[in-house]
């Protein structure tokens, strides 16, 4: 462990959910919320984030046509090894028959364990749209499915759909996100039938199930190439979306029939058949 981190404090003035959102698509490490402060440590360079925040708020403010602004602060600090902190305070939690937890606790007998470690990739089971993505991976998909992961992140909902009987391919357009999934493949046990680095353009085939936990934007964005990457009378599960943007996303998603929409807190996972 380094001696120092870098820690980058973003306070955005206006659309901060959508600054959240586009930090998460920056780094795969833990971030931390705090009274309207998002904050990222690293023991790696953090620049390149900062720069990227910067003019990505000046390109929401010309889109938008609106105010947008924000303040970052970028401080190296002394490792009291926060990395541990933040172990200590990730709990495992139950969804369903999926038992996922860290790899400092122990597995649960008679429970589908996913062993996932939240401060090496987004997405631990305890963001709103990862649970709604693994509740409704339970009670829709099939044993033997082929499903697709699009924006895999850690892999969680890859490997849950694997647990499940599903053969599964998975891609990410951070090519560290695709080599912490296959590494958590590994560490469970389960294996894959193809992955890369990239987006759903890349497939080949359609699926029995398309999983897609991204943010709302990049969803109505992707919504062609995703519709045909489900086969004729498959699932779309679609997830990373707040309330305020989920009219917005089944305008785009119309053609398909909606069988559920599942919100925790103000987050909405929507299933949808083609």
């Amino acid at each position: 462990m380094k001696e120092t981190y870098n820690e980058l404090q973003v306070t955005p003035f206006g659309e901060y959910d959508r600054f959240a959102d586009f930090i998460l698509t920056l780094t795969n490490e833990a971030i931390e919320e705090c009274d309207g402060v998002i904050i990222v440590r690293s023991e790696e360079e953090l620049d390149a984030i900062e720069f990227g925040v910067k003019v990505f708020a000046q390109s929401l403010a010309v889109t938008l046509n609106k105010k947008v602004s924000v303040e970052t602060k970028l401080e190296v600090k002394e490792n009291i090894d926060w990395i541990s902190s933040y172990q200590k305070s990730v709990q495992p939690i139950e969804i369903g028959e999926f038992y996922i937890h860290p790899s400092w606790t122990t597995k649960k007998e008679n429970k589908l364990n996913i062993l996932i470690d939240p401060a090496l990739a987004f997405g631990s089971g305890h963001h709103e749209t990862t649970y709604g993505c693994l509740l409704m991976l339970q009670k829709y998909l099939q044993k033997d499915d082929k499903v697709f992961d699009v924006g895999c992140g850690s892999g969680i909902l890859s490997i849950a759909s694997a647990k499940l009987g599903a053969n599964v391919d998975f891609c990410d357009t951070d090519e560290l996100a695709v080599q912490s999934a296959s590494d958590n493949f590994e560490l469970n046990r389960e294996k894959y039938n193809n992955s890369w680095t990239g987006s759903v353009q890349k497939r080949e085939g359609v699926y029995d199930v398309v999983i897609a936990n991204i943010i709302a934007d990049v969803l109505i964005m992707l919504a062609p190439d995703l519709i045909s990457a489900t086969k004729k009378g498959g699932i779309l599960i679609l997830s990373g979306i707040l309330d305020k943007y989920v009219q917005r996303v089944e305008t785009r998603f119309n053609s398909m029939e909606i069988l559920e929409k599942y919100k925790k807190d103000e987050w909405y996972t929507l299933v949808l058949k083609r």
